[in-house]
C-alpha cells in the first residue's frame, strides 16, 4: 500500500508540475465553473423562482444537490476525465503495450497516472454552495460526515462505470461518444430525484444510478436516509467496483497489442 501511495505521490507531483506550465487555463477552467454554475443556479430559480418546489425539497436543500453535483463535477475533471479518456489513446496508439509491461497494476496506473488541476473550480464551489445551504439548513458537522459515505460509494460507482466503458476501446475504435451518453445522463443528477416522473427515477436509480451519486448522499446530510438505501449504495459500489477490475482483465484477453 505504501508503495503505491509513493507512485501516486510522484504521479500527481509531475502531472501538476507539467499543467502549471499553462496558468491562464486554470483562470479559464475557474471562469467556466462560475458559468456553469451560473446557468445551474439559473435553472434552479426557474422552478423555485414562482413559488413551485420539488416535494420534500426547499430552496435550500435542492442547493445542497446541486453543490453536490458541482463537487462531482470537480472529481470528474480533476481525476477521472484526464486518466480514463486517455485509454483510448493508449489503445489506438500502441502505448497501452508499455504499461501493461511496467510492474505495477495497470488499472490503477491507468486510473492515477494523471491529475488536472482544472477541475479544482468547480471543487471550491461545489464545496462553498454545500456550505451555505448548510448553514442556511442549520447542518453541523456531524451532518456533512454522514453524508460523506454514500458520497464515496457514489464516486467509486462512477469511477467504475466510466473506466469499463473506456476499456470498451479494446473492442471499439471510437467509444467518446458512448462516454459523452455517460456525462449527459450523469446531469440529470443536478436535481433532487423526485424532480422527475415516476420512470425517469427507476432509470436513474436501478439503470444508470444517478440518484446515489447526489440525492442519496444529500438525504444523508439532511438526516432523512434510510440506512437501506446507504447500504444498498455501498453493495453496489462495491460490484460495479470489482466488475471493472474483472472486465479489464477480461478486455485484456482481446488485446492484440500494437507489436502482434
Amino acid at each position: 500500500m505504501s508503495r503505491y501511495l509513493k507512485l501516486i505521490g510522484l504521479f500527481w507531483s509531475t502531472a501538476i508540475a507539467a499543467e502549471m506550465e499553462y496558468r491562464v487555463n486554470f483562470l479559464l477552467a475557474a471562469l467556466s465553473s462560475i458559468g456553469n454554475l451560473a446557468g445551474s443556479l439559473f435553472g434552479l430559480f426557474l422552478f423555485y423562482g414562482k413559488g413551485y418546489t420539488f416535494a420534500g425539497w426547499s430552496w435550500e436543500a435542492a442547493l445542497l444537490v446541486l453543490g453536490i453535483f458541482t463537487l462531482l463535477q470537480g472529481f470528474s475533471a480533476t481525476f477521472l476525465a484526464p486518466n480514463l479518456n486517455r485509454i483510448v489513446h493508449h489503445v489506438q496508439e500502441g502505448t497501452l503495450d508499455f504499461v501493461l509491461l511496467k510492474p505495477i497494476h495497470s488499472q490503477f496506473w491507468l486510473s492515477t497516472h494523471i491529475l488536472s488541476p482544472w477541475g479544482l473550480p468547480d471543487l471550491v464551489f461545489g464545496g462553498i454552495l454545500i456550505g451555505y445551504a448548510g448553514t442556511k439548513l442549520g447542518l453541523g458537522i456531524d451532518d456533512y460526515l454522514l453524508s460523506a459515505v454514500p458520497l464515496f460509494f457514489g464516486l467509486v460507482m462512477l469511477y467504475s462505470l466510466w473506466f469499463m466503458l473506456a476499456a470498451t476501446s479494446i473492442w471499439f475504435v471510437k467509444i467518446y461518444n458512448v462516454t459523452e451518453v455517460l456525462r449527459g445522463l450523469l446531469e440529470a443528477g443536478r436535481y433532487p430525484m423526485v424532480a422527475y416522473p415516476t420512470a425517469y427515477r427507476f432509470f436513474f436509480t436501478f439503470v444508470v444510478p444517478v440518484a446515489f451519486l447526489t440525492t442519496i448522499p444529500a438525504e444523508a446530510m439532511l438526516g432523512r436516509s434510510e440506512i437501506t438505501w446507504v447500504l444498498g449504495a455501498g453493495v453496489l459500489a462495491l460490484v460495479l467496483f470489482f466488475a471493472s477490475t474483472w472486465f479489464w482483465r477480461f478486455a485484456l484477453r482481446f488485446y492484440t497489442s500494437a507489436s502482434s
